[in-house]
């Protein structure tokens, strides 16, 4: 599921650059009064309208892909990779063995 909400998070994303980007801004305007072209393609309006939409929705999915993210990043760790683990059985010091020889280790000098 958030593997999921990431791609699509990453994709509206990448998508809501690209149409910003695709929009004039408020000043391109001036250059069209001095012998620009008409954009036709999209009608006499222009192509603000369905720009709009398209970044509204998409700014839409985005805010809630956010949402959704950050609350499943928070309910996330409640939990412990160690509680499965056993603790160790303490057990008594280990004697010393002595060497293979068959001589015995030296005394500690006192």
């Amino acid at each position: 599921m958030q593997t999921l909400l990431i791609i699509i998070h990453v994709l509206v994303c990448l998508f809501l650059i690209v149409i910003v980007l695709l929009q004039h801004g408020k000043g391109a305007d001036m250059g069209a009064t001095f012998g620009g072209s008409s954009q036709t393609v999209f009608g006499t309006e222009g192509p603000l309208p369905l720009l709009n939409k398209i970044t509204t929705g998409a700014a839409i999915v985005f805010m809630v892909t956010s949402v959704l993210l950050a609350y499943l990043s928070s309910s996330v760790g409640k939990g412990t990779v160690m509680q499965d683990v056993q603790a160790p059985v303490k057990s008594a010091p280990a004697i010393p063995l002595p060497p293979a020889g068959g001589t015995p280790p030296p005394a500690p000098a006192k």
